[in-house]
């Protein structure tokens, strides 16, 4: 995406942008399916990089600690959690498309990573066989001060964009992030908090242009996607309750409430600009984590989050309760098959608000057949 610079702050463009493509599958894996895919993806090359360059597969030598790199949630790293048949390392946009390509020919489900940065995992973890769409190459940024813009591909790292900057430039920025390792497509796609976003807006309201692949395999710029489809690409507590939330707190080793405010520069832009709604009128977003260290405790830590989720309900937004996209949670409600848009509002609404259909609309226009598909993807709404 392109995007503007921040205090100055620029503009920055994402090329081939993240957004957590995935495909529903018809039909179960098997040995023919994955060499039908490997034998689709080589025919199509027309550059000099073999297969083997571009796709690992459970066999190859570096396919765990590539698998590894970027899972940043533990859990995650467990041997009962389903792995990719293949992982798809792109070193230019002719692989992506010849990914979604073969995907789509041999039913493989397809999950796209950039920094590895969910929580749920949706970006490499699937329940039915599937292949990663690894964007560990696409991590080009190119700066341009006299334009105040920059294009940053999605496997980028807001460290790394950060870095680029700086070394133009003393006096420019972006508003993004705190973490470094976090990926700019799925930073971007969920809106973009960061340190100054109350003075320069989420990261996704200083995006101007943006390049992706279809689900038929076309390159799209902003011109040729048309405003809709870039549009959707962009996405008082009283003392008794803080009493009770500070009591369940110690209840923990190691837990961590962060408090993110909000106003400012970005309280006025409209909630409708963006996909992300969250703005005039909410006061803060609150982010719950929790480490540990065995598998073993896993339930009962899982048990305490989800009490404390409770426990705020009272003080927190209603009709819908709100959620921010990048603290993804699988516990508002998950797509089972083609879920409808009726179904997947009980999640849907609580991330996007109105934006929701909107962003259902815009599905049913560019994938109507649901190619790209997860536990929380948009289904497409028709008329």
């Amino acid at each position: 995406m392109k995007y503007n610079m921040a205090f100055t702050y620029i503009n920055l463009v994402l090329l081939s942008i993240s957004i957590f493509i995935s495909i529903f599958p018809e039909t179960s894996i098997s040995v023919d399916i994955e060499r039908g895919f490997l034998q689709c993806f080589s025919s199509g090359l027309e550059h000099s990089n073999s297969t083997a360059e571009v796709i690992l597969t459970q066999n190859s030598s570096s396919y765990t600690s590539l698998l590894q790199s970027s899972i940043r949630n533990l859990r995650f790293l467990n041997s009962s959690v389903p792995k990719p048949k293949l992982i798809v390392t792109p070193r230019h946009l002719g692989h992506i498309q010849r990914a979604i390509t073969c995907s789509r020919k041999h039913g493989l489900q397809v999950r796209v990573r950039s920094g590895g940065h969910d929580y749920e995992g949706l970006s490499y973890v699937s329940d039915v066989p599937f292949l990663i769409i690894d964007l560990i190459n696409f991590r080009s940024i190119s700066i341009d001060i006299n334009d105040e813009s920059a294009w940053v591909e999605a496997g980028a790292t807001l460290g790394e964009l950060y870095y680029a900057i700086a070394k133009k430039s003393n006096v420019y920025g972006f508003p993004a992030g705190s973490c470094p390792t976090v990926g700019v497509g799925g930073h971007l796609s969920g809106g973009g908090f960061g340190t100054i976003f109350r003075k320069y807006g989420l990261a996704a309201d200083n995006v101007i242009d943006a390049e992706m692949v279809d689900v038929n395999g076309n390159i799209l710029n902003r011109t040729l996607m048309g405003e809709d489809l870039f549009w959707a690409i962009r996405d008082p507590i009283p003392v008794a309750g803080l009493e009770g939330l500070w009591n369940m707190l110690l209840e923990e080793n190691s837990p961590i409430l962060i408090l993110t405010p909000y106003g400012g520069r970005m309280s006025e832009i409209s909630g409708s600009e963006t996909p992300f709604p969250h703005r005039n009128g909410s006061i803060y977003g609150i982010q719950y984590l929790v480490y540990w260290d065995s598998n073993e405790e896993t339930p009962k830590h899982i048990d305490w989050m989800r009490r404390l989720y409770a426990y705020m309900a009272p003080y927190v937004s209603k009709c819908p309760r709100a959620a921010y996209l990048n603290y993804r949670d699988l516990d508002l409600g998950v797509n089972r098959g083609n879920t409808s848009y009726e179904e997947a509002k009980s999640w849907g609404l609580k991330y996007f608000k109105f934006n929701f259909e909107r962003l259902a609309r815009v599905k049913a226009e560019v994938d109507p057949s649901n190619f790209f598909w997860h536990e929380q993807s948009i289904p497409p709404l028709f008329n």
